[in-house]
């Protein structure tokens, strides 16, 4: 014997019109999010409400996998106890503005204890760059006792070979900014650096609010 309702679409499922719908707004938009961002942003922008593992499936099955590949497991550092006890330091770039404007710099800085943060655009991530959001965050909150970087040359520079043979510590036009200031900068795999807490990282770390940004009806290019 069979069910009579045997073969029968869930009352509760979508059309197929639905889906397609759906799957165009994400590759039109959406083409860079996770399926829970896509999600959020449908629900909220388009109207469109979808769940989660449901959209991951249609991706799956349109070929293009949602599941992104992880990196091998690091264990990472616990924060810092106290807010300015380390403060992380990071310039990402992207098409933020998408065709709204070139490819630009999102200078951010965040706070390892608490996870506040101070966002600022450029076209580059320079020195001066670099110094105008610091010098921001020190109006806000006060100076931090130290800064997480990436080993740039902004940042931190390697030793010339006289500075080597003399035994001068090598600083950058912005360390030397710090050092007035009794900052110090810690840069990425250096000793003192350990394993991060990836809260500002360019490439494994992206501000969710500045991630959402080119959804946002934003005009104004650098």
């Amino acid at each position: 014997m069979q069910h009579g309702l045997c073969g029968r679409g869930s009352n509760r499922g979508h059309t197929a019109e639905f889906r397609t719908a759906v799957l165009e707004r994400v590759e039109q938009r959406y083409a860079d999010f996770g399926p829970t961002l896509a999600c959020e942003h449908l629900a909220l922008d388009d109207g469109l409400e979808v769940a989660r593992e449901t959209l991951r499936r249609w991706l799956r099955a349109a070929g293009r996998p949602a599941v992104r590949q992880r990196s091998a497991y690091r264990k990472r550092r616990e924060p810092k106890a106290h807010f300015g006890e380390l403060v992380q330091m990071d310039g990402s770039f992207h098409h933020w503005l998408e065709d709204r404007g070139g490819k630009g710099c999102l200078m951010h800085l965040v706070d390892d204890a608490t996870s506040t943060a101070l966002f600022s655009f450029g076209k580059e991530e320079t020195t001066w760059a670099a110094a105008n959001l610091l010098r921001s965050w020190i109006e806000r909150y006060g100076v931090p006792k130290a800064l997480y970087t990436d080993w740039k040359n902004v940042y931190v520079r390697e030793a010339t070979e006289r500075e080597k043979l003399k035994g001068v510590e090598p600083m950058s036009q912005f360390g030397r900014m710090c050092a007035r200031l009794g900052i110090r900068i810690i840069a990425a795999n250096s000793p003192q650096a350990g394993v991060p807490t990836d809260r500002s990282s360019s490439v494994g770390w992206r501000p969710r609010a500045a991630w959402s940004g080119p959804t946002a009806p934003i005009r104004t290019a650098w």
